[in-house]
C-alpha cells in the first residue's frame, strides 16, 4: 500500500493508525553532499520537495525485498542533518500487507504495479492552508531545518500543492481524505483491493 500525500498532510500518523507494518520511504533521501541534488528555482535552497532529492531504485528495491522475504534493510535518515546515520531492519513476517508511505511515493506506483506488489496508492490531502499550519509546527518540533529555511519552503508549498496533489494523482495515487484513506486500507487488508493483493 502506497501512501502520498504533500509534506504535512499527515502519512506518517494515518500509517501508524493503520495497525500495519510501515516502511519510511522519506529514509531513501540522498544525503546532503550528493552532487546530484536539484535546487529551487533562483536560490541557492536544496528542493527536498524534488523527486531528483530521493533514491528512487532503493526504495523499489527494499519494497519488493519486503514483498518476497518479508525483510529488509533500510538507511535511517535525520533530516536535520540531511545525512544517513546508519542502518536498520524491518521485518514484516508473514503479513500480507504494509504501508509504504512518504511524498515521493506516487513516483514508484507504476514501477510497483508492474513487479505485482501493489495494492493501493492514496494520496492524502487536507487542504493547502492545513497543511502548511501542520507541516510548519512539525518540522518547528523536531528541528529538521532553520526556521527561515522552513518559512520559505512552507510559503512555496502551499502555493503548490493543489499541483502537487494533481501530479502524484497522475501518477496514480488517488486523492482521498484521512477517512476514505482509513476506510481504503481495511478493505485492501481484507483483501477486497481491486489492484494486487500482495503488498506494498
Amino acid at each position: 500500500m502506497l501512501l502520498c500525500g504533500p509534506s504535512g498532510s499527515g502519512k506518517s500518523l494515518l500509517a501508524q493508525h493503520s495497525g500495519l507494518p510501515v516502511l519510511r520511504l522519506d529514509d531513501f533521501y540522498k544525503e546532503g553532499h550528493d552532487p546530484t541534488l536539484p535546487q529551487v528555482l533562483g536560490s541557492s535552497d536544496i528542493d527536498w520537495d524534488d523527486p531528483a532529492s530521493w533514491d528512487a531504485d532503493a526504495a523499489v528495491a527494499a519494497i519488493t525485498d519486503l514483498c518476497r522475504s518479508g525483510r529488509t534493510t533500510v538507511p535511517v535518515y535525520d533530516i536535520s542533518l540531511s545525512a544517513r546515520t546508519g542502518e536498520d531492519s524491518v521485518d514484516i513476517g508473514r503479513t500480507p500487507l504494509f504501508v509504504a508511505e512518504g511524498i515521493f511515493a506516487a513516483e514508484i506506483v507504476g514501477r510497483c504495479r508492474d513487479l505485482g506488489v501493489l495494492a493501493d496508492a492514496l494520496c492524502l490531502s487536507r487542504g493547502p492552508v492545513r497543511t502548511f499550519r501542520r507541516r510548519f509546527l512539525r518540522d518547528l518540533r523536531e528541528g529538521r531545518k532553520s526556521v527561515a529555511f522552513l518559512v520559505r519552503r512552507g510559503w512555496r508549498l502551499m502555493r503548490a500543492e493543489r499541483a502537487i496533489i494533481a501530479r502524484q494523482a497522475g501518477l496514480g495515487a488517488h486523492p482521498c481524505d484521512r477517512d476514505e484513506a482509513m476506510g481504503r486500507l481495511a478493505a485492501a487488508a481484507a483483501g477486497r483491493c481491486t489492484q494486487a493483493r500482495t503488498a506494498s
